[in-house]
């Protein structure tokens, strides 16, 4: 018996659901990451104005950082419930509140308040677009689209770098946060152009009392997967976050020349995510990863010790390119480990858990720069994170280009 053939409209209809899922995915996760690095950027800006040392402005990415299994938890357990589509919404508004109050933040206190309010809305989105993503790509497709959805954090990073590139000298730090209004118009492109995963209408749970002996059945799975993403994160946090304050603190550069390396910096990223994602489809997820972790390690002498600024431009370029390399096979990976009836909750709270467990980095980073260079402190932490990186995909498992909802 033959098959019977689609229609060229039934092939159409579902090619454009998911690209409108992982666009807004992408560009879910983008606006995130572009309010998270905005705190990078005007780090010391920030603590003239609320004269704080820059070890307290830090502490506040750390707090977003914690806060945002917070999110994950909430926000997951939705999408696993109700759908992934209404937690999505509801996140997008939520957290383009906080961004424009972040803006009007009158004092460090409130502030403070504001970026554990941020974290929490910035843990919900991950989880649940990565979940919403994946599960209506198509399988042989899913690694180098992973690799697209994951750099929309660096697409969010580079945007960041931009703005502030364009507008801080001008106005300073505080107008740039009211951009970030911006997610709350993407929440009508959900509710109006994405439709429900299908793979979560066929999997989804009876009752809530369903839904929690699933998660609990899956819980050595959830510790295999928060400690690898705990030193995942402990990778792109370690080479990320306090970046900018190194190149300003041990190369003494202007505000302009540290977003304009470091936006360069993220088109390695970009580069990284697509190429390393579409090499796991070929060659598996585990030894892709594996292969970009390495190259990060090698790379770090030209990143931190460089004799000049192009070598040191060449070397940013490069960390991006393999740290996030590796990271671009991460939505496609968790996901494919995941089972479709707890894949809204599991991968998203098993990252932020990670990212809980990784957020003192930034704060180490700080502190160790206050007893050695910067140079130093930024070589030793990302040597010994890719390291642990390396060590945590080898043990895992993968199931690449395992089917969903079957």
């Amino acid at each position: 018996m033959h098959a019977p053939a689609r229609s060229p409209t039934a092939t159409s209809s579902k090619t454009s659901d998911h690209v409108a899922a992982l666009t807004a995915s992408y560009l879910g996760w983008m606006l995130d990451a572009f309010d998270f690095f905005l705190v990078i950027f005007c780090l010391t800006a920030i603590g003239k104005e609320f004269h704080r040392p820059d070890k307290d402005i830090a502490l506040s990415i750390t707090l977003t950082l914690a806060f945002r299994p917070v999110g994950a938890f909430l926000f997951g357990l939705m999408a696993d419930r109700y759908g992934r589509r209404l937690p999505l919404m509801i996140d997008l508004v939520f957290y383009s509140i906080v961004e424009v109050a972040t803006g009007l933040a009158p004092n460090y206190a409130t502030f403070m308040v504001l970026r554990a309010l941020f974290g929490i809305g910035m843990g919900g989105e991950w989880g649940v677009g990565a979940s919403l993503a994946m599960e209506k790509v198509p399988a042989r497709l899913r690694g180098i689209l992973s690799g697209f959805l994951q750099q929309g954090y660096s697409a969010g990073n580079m945007l960041a770098a931009v703005c502030f590139f364009f507008f801080f000298d001008r106005w300073g730090w505080r107008p740039m946060f009211f951009l970030g209004g911006l997610p709350a118009l993407l929440a009508l492109f959900v509710r109006f152009r994405v439709e429900e995963s299908e793979v979560w209408k066929k999997s989804r749970s009876a009752s809530w009392g369903h839904l929690g002996r699933a998660i609990t059945s899956n819980w050595k799975l959830f510790v295999y997967l928060t400690l690898l993403m705990t030193a995942f994160n402990f990778s792109s946090h370690g080479t990320q976050d306090m970046y900018p304050t190194f190149l300003e603190r041990y190369w003494h550069f202007s505000a302009t020349k540290r977003s304009a390396i470091t936006a360069f910096s993220m088109l390695g990223a970009l580069a990284g995510g697509l190429a390393v994602g579409l090499l796991s489809d070929r060659i598996g997820r585990r030894k892709s990863m594996v292969m970009a972790l390495i190259g990060a390690v090698l790379v770090v002498p030209i990143w931190t010790y460089s004799p000049n600024l192009v070598l040191l431009v060449i070397g940013a370029f490069l960390m991006q390119f393999m740290v996030q390399g590796a990271w671009g096979v991460i939505p496609a990976h968790l996901a494919e480990l995941s089972p479709d009836s707890v894949r809204g909750f599991l991968p998203g709270f098993a990252y932020q858990c990670g990212v809980l467990l990784a957020s003192s980095i930034v704060y180490i980073q700080a502190v160790f720069a206050t007893r050695m260079s910067y140079a130093t402190a930024m070589a030793l932490t990302a040597s010994t994170v890719f390291v642990l990186a390396c060590i945590m995909t080898v043990l895992g498992k993968e199931k690449r280009g395992v089917a969903f909802g079957e």
